[in-house]
């Protein structure tokens, strides 16, 4: 078998060098830089300039802070990032959606349990009230719960976990995030758009949900959602978990009621 020619250490420190200043711009100074890294500055700025190669411990450190693997001495970092395996940069779609779609700020939405309240899709004059649990892995923001038991009932399926479950993926949008959800096997899907509100702990996000379904005069497909990050506090979240389920408009936490706007249609 034929192999083409290896790149020289020269044309390897070069490709890391270029990479590496890449990245680097994407952090407000090279000095805070090199202090979150461990990394000495002149030694980085020789990184910078290819005239030298980190030692493998420290490689390890720098691919594990920017979310790159070793490719980072052989490709492009653009390459790399955008893998063929990432739906987001298919290039049918990378202009509209791409990376810059699934990378959501901590401080933007953070990690951690959100109590949600909105209007029940299959009971009428009922409100759903929910707990979420929101993580990050592999540069990615994504959302997992279980549907109430009541809800799922209502729908004529079993109300064990696995059906309950449902998990997605956050998006971010201009001024919010939207967040598409699904059961099991795409048993059923919503798409819900937040945006922050004002509070007194700035951990509250309105906006609506809407789900797949088809149209029915008994039901509805949209409605007002409410979300709040908890504290990380053991009992406010099993708190919440205990109070999951349907309720009446006379139980909604009066926070949520206020932004669900109850007596206003939903436009």
């Amino acid at each position: 078998m034929r192999h083409s020619k290896p790149p020289t250490p020269t044309e390897l420190r070069n490709i890391f060098g270029e990479n590496l200043r890449k990245l680097a711009t994407r952090h407000a100074s090279v000095a805070a830089l090199c202090r979150d890294l461990g990394i000495n500055r002149t030694q980085f700025n020789r990184y910078l300039a290819g005239e030298s190669f980190p030692r493998p411990d420290v490689l390890y450190r720098i691919c594990d802070f920017f979310e790159v693997d070793a490719r980072v001495l052989l490709e492009p970092v653009e390459e790399i990032e955008e893998s063929e395996d990432n739906v987001f940069a298919h290039p049918e779609i990378a202009e509209f959606i791409g990376r810059n779609a699934t990378h959501i700020e901590e401080q933007t939405f953070p990690d951690g349990f959100y109590r949600f309240t909105r209007p029940s899709f299959v009971e009428t004059g009922a409100y759903l009230q929910g707990l979420v649990y929101v993580f990050r892995q592999d540069g990615l923001t994504f959302m997992r719960g279980y549907e109430a038991r009541e809800a799922i009932a209502l729908q004529g399926l079993r109300p064990d976990g696995a059906t309950r479950e449902f998990r997605g993926l956050l998006l971010a949008q201009n001024d919010g995030v939207s967040i598409l959800l699904s059961r099991r096997n795409i048993l059923s899907t919503t798409f819900t758009y937040l945006n922050r509100v004002t509070s007194f702990e700035n951990n509250f996000w309105v906006g609506y949900t809407t789900r797949t379904a088809p149209e029915a005069l008994d039901s509805r497909r949209a409605a007002r959602v409410v979300f709040e990050h908890l504290p990380r506090k053991a009992e406010q979240v099993l708190a919440a978990a205990r109070a999951s389920g349907l309720c009446k408009v006379e139980d909604l936490v009066p926070f949520h009621k206020m932004h669900l706007r109850v007596d206003a249609p939903f436009q």
